[in-house]
């Protein structure tokens, strides 16, 4: 196990900003998640990791209010969440950028960006104007691409774009939904660069991700998924060194 300090390690002993008890999901008589309990500390980037089925996107949906509970709580900033409309999370602070980016492509970059902030309209065009500028500085293509519409980026812009619309609405907590799949392996590197800078410039991030070696090498914490239940749990660079990780997630051993 590595015994090198963690640059990206919090204070994850503090009062939670998201915690989440005994949640199950069911899409008719199948259970899909079978009683989650997971906590994000302020400050932390966690992940979800597990195969395709685990469910990791499930548990997404359920925290952004897409999905009801069959049972368990959802507490945001110490409030009981659980039965909040989505728009009402997105109010409240909990934003997602979704699975497969889900721009609006007849709308402009810009248009995009716009419909970010459509729950939260900031009260001074002087901060919607610095939002804006934050977006455009982690990612300059999509201010070369302004003026385009959404539908004729490439699938790394488009991903750049959900999660610069999810910013302008001034997360308290940013859920990501596999923000690598189906992109190439450069723009995988820049993508999650851009995550870190968000998470250390004062963003909470939840993370689902099938990319382990990046998702873990940048996470606080991190917990395994698989069938609809939590069965590990730790720090993201020892579950990095775990074999057993290793040997599931990496092509190790």
């Amino acid at each position: 196990m590595s015994t090198a300090p963690d640059r990206f390690a919090k204070d994850i002993d503090s009062e939670p900003l998201l915690e989440v008890t005994d949640m199950v999901v069911n899409y008719g008589r199948i259970q899909a998640l079978h009683g989650i309990s997971l906590r994000v500390a302020p400050g932390e980037l966690v992940t979800l990791l597990g195969a395709n089925g685990a469910g990791k996107t499930t548990t997404m949906r359920a925290l952004s209010g897409l999905l009801p509970l069959t049972r368990g709580q959802i507490r945001f900033e110490g409030g009981d969440i659980s039965r909040l409309k989505a728009h009402e999370r997105v109010v409240a602070g909990l934003v997602q950028a979704p699975e497969g980016r889900g721009v609006f492509p007849g709308m402009t970059v810009q248009e995009n960006l716009d419909m970010g902030c459509y729950a939260r309209p900031f009260a001074k065009k002087t901060d919607y104007t610095a939002a804006l500028d934050r977006v455009f500085e982690l990612f300059p293509r999509l201010l070369e691409r302004r003026k385009q519409v959404g539908g004729t980026l490439s699938g790394g812009e488009q991903q750049m774009l959900a999660i610069g619309r999810a910013l302008m609405a001034r997360p308290r907590l940013l859920l990501l939904d596999e923000p690598s799949m189906g992109l190439a392996p450069m723009v995988i590197q820049q993508i999650f660069r851009i995550i870190a800078e968000i998470n250390a410039t004062g963003t909470t991030v939840l993370l689902v991700e099938q990319n382990a070696r990046q998702a873990l090498a940048r996470s606080d914490r991190a917990y395994i998924m698989e069938t609809g239940e939590v069965t590990k749990t730790g720090r993201g660079r020892e579950l990095l060194d775990d074999p057993a990780v290793q040997a599931a997630y990496l092509g190790v051993g």
